[in-house]
């Protein structure tokens, strides 16, 4: 492994270099056992720790398939669905891998006693299988987690739509958190050459995420001047949601939680912000009964800041908690789009105010390989940026999913895999430079605490 290592450091080795080299026969990867899916049988969610579920084992390195890479990671980053696979929620995900197993002789091989979890990568080819032509040992590249085998024609419109759409990682095996992983080649593209490896590694998911539910015509459709709500603005996913408003001109309304978590959406450039623990927005009066009192104050508290305009397109992904007040605030004919319900699945509004005022929702999920690639353009290109804010080693993996589960964290958490220290892989200097301060924005003391 420490040879991969040094051909990678040297920033020289070219492409015969790196297929020259020696593939290990097991690399170190983040796990989960399945002899241990009821190991929180009965505890909250709350009280549920990742740390004794998460375990770093040497394992061996998978057969390398048809359309496939294998690829040296140097960094890697956490989501919330590696949060959910370590807290075996809402279901554990070895059953997610023994329906792909049982797809062909081939997908055979994710079906294993233990999984690798991690949905995002940034690395190196090492090797490619049959039926790869665009990629070669030795290109530096990001992944994106959609796989697919896009076998029926339903996926052939847009490949989130393909009955065998899977997150890679989450849904099946070999992910990113790890020294190697294995994914299909259509999961490629290129590094973002003025990044370092940890901060080409955070964005993946999260931003191509984002992306689609916002921006593209397969989510919200957003246009210059529409007013964009976004929950949890601060964090992973709504950091970028901010930008991407921002980026197509239009005018972000960011919900947060802290007054830190405020100071970063003002720090992006957003003028509109909504601390609703400051203001004390309370959208449930107990447990079973919302209180549409507070929607109203919170549509009032919108319009102030829009200068009396409803929100065109509310950016939702809490759920329970908060769904009944995006379906009230967003105006006549406006869209909600949904990705996730990290609140609890189970949703309830007042359908009145859907079906009389000619609303919509809609639901979003992830990308397709066209939406990641003009998310990782835009990265690429310095117009949107990573949103970093602390990097672990692979061995306290276990640590950064407590600290995201605990939504003590700001923007992405980083894990480093064979990269051996921060700040490395960074390419081109010149575009950096101009984006320095964007790029470490999470990164500050004001913000982190540290």
């Amino acid at each position: 492994m420490q040879d991969i290592v040094n051909a990678v450091m040297s920033g020289e080795a070219v492409r015969e270099d790196f297929a020259a080299l020696t593939v290990p026969e097991a690399y170190r990867a983040i796990t989960l056992h399945k002899s241990e899916t009821g190991l929180f049988s009965g505890l909250a969610a709350r009280d549920k720790d990742p740390r004794k579920s998460v375990h770093l084992d040497e394992v061996p390195v998978p057969e390398l398939g048809p359309g496939e890479a294998l690829v040296a990671v140097m960094a890697s980053s956490v989501n919330y669905n590696t949060v959910w696979s370590a807290l075996f929620e809402p279901l554990p995900t070895f059953g997610f891998l023994e329906r792909y197993a049982a797809r062909s002789p081939l997908t055979r091989r994710h079906d294993l006693p233990y999984h690798v979890i991690g949905s995002d990568l940034a690395g190196v080819v090492l090797r490619t299988g049959p039926g790869v032509h665009a990629w070669q040992p030795g290109d530096e590249v990001v992944a994106h987690c959609l796989s697919v085998e896009l076998e029926a024609p339903d996926g052939h419109n847009d490949a989130m739509l393909d009955p065998e759409q899977r997150i890679w990682g989450y849904e099946t095996n070999f992910g990113g958190l790890a020294e190697l992983a294995l994914v299909k080649s259509t999961q490629l593209m290129p590094k973002p050459r003025h990044l370092s490896w940890e901060e080409a590694a955070s964005p993946g998911l999260v931003a191509s995420t984002a992306y689609r539910q916002l921006v593209s015509r397969n989510g919200a459709g957003m246009k210059q001047g529409d007013n964009v709500l976004i929950w949890g603005a601060g964090g992973g996913l709504g950091s970028y949601a901010t930008q991407f408003a921002l980026a197509g001109g239009a005018n972000p309304i960011c919900v947060v939680s802290s007054a830190q978590k405020a100071g970063i959406c003002r720090a992006m450039g957003a003028e509109a912000v909504i601390d609703r623990d400051a203001e004390g927005y309370a959208f449930w009066a107990d447990e079973h009964t919302q209180d549409p009192k507070e929607w109203k104050r919170f549509g009032k508290r919108i319009r102030e800041l829009t200068g009396g305009e409803d929100v065109d397109i509310v950016f939702e992904h809490p759920g329970r908690e908060t769904f009944g007040a995006s379906v009230y605030v967003a105006r006549k004919g406006g869209t909600i789009v949904t990705c996730a319900s990290t609140t609890g699945y189970t949703h309830e509004y007042d359908n009145r105010y859907l079906w009389m005022s000619l609303k919509k929702i809609v639901g979003s999920h992830f990308a397709n390989y066209r939406e990641a690639w003009e998310s990782n353009r835009l990265i690429s290109k310095g117009r949107i940026h990573p949103t970093l804010s602390k990097v672990y080693a692979l061995e306290d993996t276990g640590q950064a999913l407590h600290e995201v589960h605990h939504n003590r964290h700001h923007g992405k958490v980083g894990i480093l895999a064979l990269a051996p220290k921060e700040g490395l892989g960074v390419r081109d200097h010149e575009l950096r430079a101009r984006h320095i301060d964007a790029i470490n924005r999470f990164r500050t003391p004001e913000f982190t605490g540290s």
